[in-house]
């Protein structure tokens, strides 16, 4: 058994792996941008033409995409971080829809981030986007926000 890879990726074709990779680029790709106050990476990411999304501090979900546009215009320029880091990204794939879930570390200038990230893609004729995100907190029980920044 390989070391350089997580156990399950041992079971992937070719397409499987070629595609977790360009998957898990999109996000990163993202992610660099949300780390600079840019939210334009998700919006072009997470679907126009079905969106749904769940948050760790809000209480109901997000049925479109025009909703979460707004949300984003809310906070474009006003959240950054030096880095993140990205643990344990996996891919699991059918038949033009896939899985990504990782788990998302970053110090920001708002608050500290500990996610655990769920990524629904579909391919929308010849692209991968997202359907369905879920950010939600790493064992909430343990978190205090004494010093957290109002966002909007």
């Amino acid at each position: 058994m390989s070391t350089s890879q997580p156990s399950y990726e041992q079971n992937y074709g070719s397409e499987e792996h070629v595609l977790a990779d360009h998957l898990i680029g999109l996000e990163k790709a993202a992610l660099e941008k949300w780390f600079k106050g840019d939210t334009s990476g998700y919006e072009a990411l997470w679907s126009a033409r079905s969106f749904t999304y769940f948050d760790a501090v809000v209480t109901e979900r997000v049925d479109d995409h025009e909703t979460i546009k707004r949300f984003l215009s809310t906070i474009r320029g006003k959240l950054f971080a030096e880095r993140y880091e990205i643990r344990s990204p996996r891919v699991q794939a059918g038949q033009d829809m896939a899985v990504l879930t990782y788990q998302l570390f970053a110090k920001t200038n708002l608050i500290d981030m500990e996610y655990n990230v769920i990524e629904v893609f579909q391919k929308e004729e010849t692209e991968w986007h997202v359907i369905h995100s879920t950010w939600s907190f790493i064992r909430p029980m343990d978190k205090t926000f004494p010093n957290i920044n109002k966002v909007v």
